[in-house]
């Protein structure tokens, strides 16, 4: 009897000492615990995910200014270029007879030149002697302009021939990352962009951009 009335005064202490830890909780009286940091500045980042197309944001299409075949392809797909860099040639022969057929025109043009200065340096003294009349020397001196005149437009005839020869050479007109090749060894090129254009030059690799469509 006298155990279980110790027994019942223990219960009873731990039953009140629990009570007063409770309501000691309740009032507050014992501080929470805080964790406490430096403000910093900093950016915020949003992000935002999507599919769409990667893609450059400068690209430069290389197109050809004379048509011909395909002859020779030196770059190739993702490969990195320099400005200047020779990427493909056309096959050359139909602007080599261009320049052949601008020389021969230009040597008849300076050969009937020449027989016109002739003429006109007689003429000229013949007027002085009064000789032969103003009509007839007027008419040698035209004659001779004429032929000076066609001598000139022979040269530029040259000149654009031999430019156009040089056009087949197809050369890159930035550094840059192929993105696109669109020829083949043998295959005809047209001067004009209604045909696919040689290559697809990207600007920068790192200057990307991508199309995404919004869900």
């Amino acid at each position: 009897m006298k155990k279980m009335k110790i027994t019942a005064a223990a219960v009873g202490v731990i039953i009140l000492a629990g009570t007063g830890w409770f309501y000691k909780r309740a009032d507050g009286s014992e501080a929470p615990v805080y964790r406490t940091a430096t403000i910093e500045r900093g950016s915020v980042k949003p992000t935002v995910s999507a599919t769409g197309t990667l893609s450059a944001v400068k690209t430069i299409q290389v197109g050809t200014q004379v048509s011909g075949q395909v002859a020779a392809i030196y770059a190739d797909f993702n490969q990195h270029v320099r400005r200047g860099q020779l990427l493909a040639s056309i096959d050359p022969a139909l602007q080599n007879q261009a320049v052949k057929e601008a020389q021969a025109q230009l040597e008849r043009a300076l050969a009937t030149m020449e027989q016109a200065e002739g003429d006109y340096t007689r003429n000229k003294q013949l007027f002085d002697w009064k000789i032969i009349t103003a009509s007839e020397f007027s008419a040698a001196q035209s004659n001779f302009s004429v032929h000076k005149a066609d001598v000139k437009s022979a040269q530029i005839a040259l000149e654009r021939a031999r430019q156009n020869l040089a056009y087949t050479k197809i050369y890159a007109p930035i550094d840059g990352v192929i993105v696109e090749r669109n020829v083949d060894v043998g295959q005809t090129v047209a001067a004009n962009f209604s045909t696919p254009q040689p290559f697809l030059i990207a600007n920068e690799r790192s200057d990307i951009q991508i199309l995404a469509l919004q869900g």
